[in-house]
């Protein structure tokens, strides 16, 4: 049987390699790398202006989709003026991957938001985002230094999609993050919260089959189950 095909939306960036200083269309290997080892075959889909206005024809040849992490969105999107701590945006990302998430969404595509995803999802149903989460924690304890991963706990609701994804109710996740969610977005609920301190950790579509979103990074833990759920659910 052939994998089955993950699109994984990646980020544009300015980045240094050898004698380059450039804009390259860039996503951490861990993402590719943890749907390969859960049976997929991983696809980048960079910002596409054309598929932003007619998405169907790149989810036309993919199995699931992924929203990646990354920069911040930008507050506009959500009706928001932007917060001082809120920066690198890349507006051209955002149109892509709303189009996407939305096109993925009526089509009954697998979907699963990792971090910036999960904010893009939510933000894409018409709900909002907090800013910058230590205003409101008082620490930053979800981003403890640029490019370290925090860890902490995630309780997740029993029988909900995120429980069934993780196979557990209760997981320790890798976090790296400074914004969250506000209002949530058209008939998404939220089915998972931090231990310490109940931020939502999960929202999810019900109804809508596979469509999740985790503030956490599952493929930085190979032991975490998200992915495999993922791709699980286009294989089965």
């Amino acid at each position: 049987m052939p994998r089955p095909v993950i699109g994984v939306c990646a980020a544009i960036e300015q980045a240094r390699y050898g004698p380059w200083d450039e804009l390259v269309v860039f996503l951490p290997r861990a993402y590719t790398d943890a749907v390969r080892s859960a049976g997929g075959a991983a696809v980048l889909l960079p910002p596409d202006p054309e598929a932003a206005e007619a998405p169907r024809e790149l989810l036309e040849r993919v199995d699931a989709l992924v929203l990646a992490g990354g920069s911040d969105v930008d507050p506009g999107c959500y009706g928001a003026d932007p917060h001082p701590r809120t920066v690198r945006t890349r507006p051209e990302r955002d149109r892509f991957e709303f189009a996407l998430a939305r096109e993925a969404l009526a089509r009954g595509l697998p979907l699963l938001g990792i971090c910036r995803g999960m904010q893009v999802l939510n933000v894409a149903r018409g709900g909002t985002l907090v800013q910058h989460l230590p205003e409101e924690l008082g620490d930053d304890r979800h981003l403890t230094a640029p490019g370290i991963w925090a860890e902490h706990g995630v309780r997740l609701q029993p029988d909900s999609l995120a429980a069934r994804a993780a196979r557990a109710e209760h997981v320790t996740v890798t976090t790296h993050h400074h914004q969250g969610i506000g209002e949530l977005g058209e008939g998404l609920v939220a089915t998972g919260w931090s231990e310490e301190d109940e931020i939502v950790e999960a929202i999810e579509l019900p109804g809508a089959g596979f469509a999740l979103g985790v503030l956490w990074h599952p493929e930085q833990d190979a032991t975490e189950r998200v992915i495999p759920s993922l791709v699980s659910s286009v294989a089965g």
